[in-house]
C-alpha cells in the first residue's frame, strides 16, 4: 500500500460529484430514449435544470472550499491536461442545460417545462422573441446535441485519468473522492465553510426563476375580473336576453367537465369557475334560454403539464381571452329527455353543437346531466403543436352536471 499526503474533498464536494456524475450518465442515456415519449421528455427537462443547480451549487463550493492539491508527482503535462478536463466538464455542466433550456425556449412547439411533474419553469425570457425561429432553433439544437459527445468524450478523459493515477506508483487520487473509503489514512484538511451561501444563494436563484410563471399568472389573475364581468361576459350581457332567469343554479352541486385523450390515454378536467343565468321552462321549452361564463384560467386537470399547456396562447390564451362562453338555444323535447344548440364562444370563434341533456324536476328543484361534443379544430385550440391530432384528441366532450332550484 502506497502512501498518500493528500487531503480528502469535503463531504459535500463528494455528494455533489458523483449526484452530479450520476445524473449526466442517465441523462446521456435518457436523451437517446425519449423521442415521442412526453413523460421522459419532462423528465431529461427536470434533471438538465437539476444539473444546473447543482453545477452552480458545486461551483459556489468550490470557491468556498478549495479542492486539494494534485500529487506532488504528477507530469506537467498531466496536471494541465486534468486542469482543462475539469474546466470543460465544469463548463459543460452549465451550458448544456443552458442550451436544452434555450432549445425549449425558441422551439415551435409549445410545450410547458414542469419540474418532476411539480413545478412550473419558465422559458429564457429574452428568447422568447425567436420561438419558431427554424435557424436559430437549428443551432441551438446542432450545439446541444454535440455538446453531449463533448463531455462523454471528456468524462472517458476524466475517469480514465483518475484509475491511470490510482493504479500507477505514484500517489492516487481517486480515494479522494470516493465515500467513506481510505478516510483515516488522510491527513486532515480545514473545516469546511460557506454553507449557506452556497446552496442557499443556488436555492434562492432558483427560487426566484421558478416563482416567475406563479408571478406572472398572480398578476394576471388579480387583472381578470370574475366571469360575468369580463369583455367575453359583458358580450353575452350585452346580447339580448329576451327572457328572465328563473332557475337559481347551485354551484356547489354543480359540475363543468371536459374530457379527451392525450397520446393514448384519457385526461379530464373541470373549469372552477363559472356562472350561468338559467331561464327554462318545462311547459314551453321552445322559450328557454341558458348562458354560461367560465373563466379560462380556472381550467384544472389532474397533471400539472396539462394545466400550464391549457393557458398557453395556443390552447385558451387566457392572457387574452379570459373568457369562455356557451349560449344555448334551439330547447325541444325529446324520447329520452331534451335537446338544445350549444353555441361556444372562445378566443374569438363560436362553435356550435347538439348538447343533449336529461333534466329530473323534483318540485322546485331539479337536476340535470347534459353532454356535448367540440372539435379543438375548429375552435383553434392547439394548432400549433398538434394540427393533425396525433397527440391530443381532436373531439373534446363537454359533461354538464348539476342542480338547481326554481326561483
Amino acid at each position: 500500500m502506497f502512501k498518500n499526503s493528500v487531503s480528502r474533498y469535503t463531504a459535500v464536494a463528494i455528494a455533489l460529484h458523483w449526484a452530479i456524475a450520476a445524473l449526466i450518465i442517465f441523462m446521456i442515456w435518457l436523451g437517446w430514449n425519449m423521442e415521442d415519449n412526453e413523460t421522459r421528455y419532462q423528465l431529461h427537462k427536470s434533471i438538465g435544470i437539476t444539473i444546473l443547480l447543482l453545477t452552480v451549487m458545486r461551483v459556489a463550493w468550490r470557491m468556498l472550499n478549495p479542492p486539494p492539491a494534485l500529487p506532488s508527482g504528477m507530469k506537467l503535462l498531466e496536471a494541465r491536461a486534468s486542469h482543462y478536463v475539469h474546466v470543460g466538464l465544469y463548463a459543460l455542466m452549465i451550458l448544456m442545460p443552458l442550451l436544452g433550456w434555450a432549445l425549449v425556449s425558441t422551439a415551435k412547439l409549445q410545450v410547458p417545462t414542469v419540474l418532476f411533474g411539480t413545478i412550473s419553469w419558465p422559458d429564457i425570457p429574452f428568447l422568447s422573441g425567436l420561438r419558431g425561429n427554424k435557424p436559430v432553433h437549428e443551432v441551438i439544437e446542432t450545439l446541444h446535441s454535440k455538446g453531449a459527445w463533448v463531455i462523454i468524450g471528456l468524462l472517458v478523459l476524466h475517469v480514465a485519468g483518475a484509475l491511470k493515477h490510482e493504479f500507477s506508483p505514484e500517489e492516487g487520487v481517486l480515494k479522494r473522492m470516493i465515500p467513506g473509503l481510505f478516510g483515516k489514512t488522510q491527513p486532515p484538511r480545514a473545516p469546511a465553510r460557506g454553507f449557506f451561501i452556497a446552496f442557499g444563494g443556488a436555492t434562492l436563484l432558483f427560487g426566484l426563476i421558478a416563482a416567475a410563471p406563479v408571478l406572472a399568472q398572480s398578476m394576471a389573475g388579480s387583472k381578470t375580473a370574475p366571469p360575468a364581468a369580463t369583455d367575453a361576459g359583458a358580450e353575452v350581457a350585452a346580447a339580448p336576453v329576451g327572457v328572465e332567469p328563473n332557475w337559481v343554479v347551485n354551484y356547489d352541486a354543480s359540475e363543468i367537465r371536459f374530457t379527451g385523450t392525450h397520446d393514448g390515454n384519457a385526461f379530464s378536467g373541470t373549469f372552477k369557475d363559472w356562472t350561468a343565468d338559467v331561464a327554462f321552462f318545462p311547459d314551453a321549452v321552445g322559450t328557454s334560454d341558458v348562458r354560461v361564463s367560465a373563466s379560462t384560467g380556472t381550467a384544472t386537470t389532474s397533471k400539472k403539464l396539462y394545466n400550464d399547456s391549457l393557458r398557453a396562447p395556443e390552447w385558451f390564451d387566457v392572457s387574452n381571452y379570459p373568457t369562455a362562453t356557451i349560449h344555448l338555444t334551439d330547447f325541444a323535447k325529446t324520447d329520452t329527455g331534451y335537446t338544445a344548440t350549444a353555441a361556444m364562444r372562445l378566443k374569438n370563434r363560436t362553435v356550435t353543437t347538439p348538447l343533449a341533456f336529461t333534466l329530473d324536476i323534483a318540485g322546485d328543484v331539479a337536476t340535470l346531466n347534459g353532454e356535448a361534443t367540440f372539435d379543438r379544430k375548429a375552435l383553434n385550440i392547439g394548432q400549433i403543436s398538434d394540427p393533425g391530432a396525433e397527440w391530443v384528441s381532436d373531439t373534446v366532450t363537454v359533461t354538464v352536471t348539476g342542480e338547481a332550484t326554481r326561483k
